[in-house]
């Protein structure tokens, strides 16, 4: 074991000495390659030094270089050092993070974790948190408690009873609501055609004077953070507003809840702590490894409530179970990870990695400027929509930096209009790798542009 883990180790560090030298995208043929881990399963075991060997030769290099510093996809981060070390000791420790019984280290870091990011964020003193995968998972949960307050309000109980027969709930979501929001609303029997949109403005901010009529069984779903431009709604006046009818407001704050910690951003954030719930994913901004996310919720019982499970053979004690505030209940212990990212970078840490990132956006979007091209957004934070043209001319420079391979970004469409979505999310993104990217992006656009399709 000893042996086979230093293997491991050694293997890691060398895939990490060369991740900022080789292409961000896998080559087409190591991707190929791949169908040599597959065939038919042996019958007799193999060797488990030759299984590994096999992984790092094969797929390493079909990797998308996600950790490194120019990936710029889908808001990912990386994993800072430390909480990259405590993932591999807590998969060493294989540690069941349902019950308090099962790991009282897994229990301990997660409450510890709770405490110093409702801490950072401003939320609400006493809020619960559920740890999950992603911000999908969060935003179930979170609308899992709303539902139940609502309905318990009406009389009904929806853990007991279902759907069937239930009071009617109303879903408020911006004109810009992100598909993580929808799912849930599915899975949850809410429906993703009924709920009520509200339109939004040119930065896909909700208009809070377009809201219509509330009550208290509305639940209104708010961004702060939007996917494409990292615009934020006006959270204060919808909050009043949902507070006057005791409805409930949800916050889709995956990675924008975290500009609170920024004293240079933090002005985003005014008025969000009035909500109910939020989600955040702790894999953009906090980069720690996948997966990993959570669910804030202002009453405790809401969330427990939603998410309680019971068995004779359980052993529930009087402290919190991780496993009465998620949907899962046999999961991996994510607090460990998070415990030590944050312990790490601490706030100054962590606020310096929110600021470079939001000042390296900004220069991602000068330099698109200062050549010519349109950035579609305000950049507020992290998020850089540009246009390189027509739709087509976009659409055939996102194609070709994917396949040049010097940097990753990912495409969209906003207003009607093609655009080139540039994520700055990583830890280990510095301006070289901007000047860097920005320059190989720009030499595939002016290509494009001298050769009309």
């Amino acid at each position: 074991m000893n042996e086979l883990l230093g293997d491991a180790a050694a293997r890691s560090s060398r895939y990490l000495a060369a991740i900022n030298g080789r292409r961000v995208s896998p080559h087409p043929d190591d991707v190929a390659r791949l169908e040599n881990l597959g065939g038919a399963l042996a019958d007799s075991p193999s060797d488990p030094a030759d299984v590994l060997a096999l992984l790092d030769t094969i797929g390493s290099p079909a990797t998308v270089a996600t950790t490194g510093g120019r990936y710029f996809g889908f808001v990912i981060g990386g994993a800072v050092t430390a909480a990259l070390a405590a993932n591999w000791l807590a998969g060493v420790w294989d540690q069941n993070a349902a019950l308090r019984v099962m790991s009282p280290t897994a229990a301990k870091t997660e409450e510890i974790v709770t405490a110093w990011i409702v801490d950072l964020l401003g939320l609400p003193a006493g809020s619960c948190a559920g740890f999950v995968t992603g911000t999908t998972m969060a935003n179930f949960s979170s609308l899992a408690a709303a539902r139940t307050a609502l309905l318990k309000r009406a009389g009904w109980n929806v853990e007991e009873d279902g759907l069937f027969g239930a009071p009617p709930i109303t879903v408020v979501v911006g004109e810009e609501v992100h598909v993580s929001v929808l799912k849930p609303l599915s899975l949850l029997g809410l429906g993703r055609s009924r709920v009520i949109s509200v339109a939004a403005d040119g930065q896909g901010r909700m208009r809070a004077n377009a809201l219509p009529r509330l009550d208290d069984r509305t639940i209104v779903c708010i961004q702060a953070g939007n996917v494409n431009s990292g615009a934020f709604d006006p959270a204060k006046q919808i909050c009043e507003r949902a507070r006057e009818a005791s409805a409930w407001v949800h916050v889709d704050g995956a990675f924008g809840m975290w500009a609170a910690v920024s004293p240079r951003y933090a002005h985003l954030v005014d008025g969000f702590s009035l909500a109910d719930s939020w989600a955040i994913d702790c894999h953009k901004w906090l980069n720690v490894p996948y997966d990993s996310g959570i669910a804030f919720v202002r009453e405790p019982e809401h969330l427990r409530t939603a998410m309680a499970l019971s068995a004779a053979y359980l052993q529930l004690g009087e402290e919190r179970d991780p496993c009465q505030y998620t949907p899962e209940a046999s999961r991996r212990a994510r607090g460990i990870e998070l415990w030590a990212a944050l312990r790490s970078l601490g706030r100054r840490g962590l606020r310096d990695v929110i600021e470079r990132n939001c000042r390296l956006a900004q220069m991602f979007a000068e330099r698109f400027r200062d050549e010519g091209f349109e950035v579609l957004n305000d950049v507020v934070l992290n998020q850089v929509l540009v246009s390189f043209g027509s739709s087509e001319d976009t659409k055939r420079v996102i194609a070709g930096v994917q396949e040049e391979g010097t940097c990753w970004c990912g495409g969209t469409e906003w207003h009607g209009r093609a655009a080139m979505r540039i994520s700055v999310s990583s830890w280990a993104t510095t301006e070289e790798d901007v000047q860097y990217s920005a320059a190989a992006i720009l030499r595939i656009a002016t290509s494009v542009k001298r050769s009309p399709a």
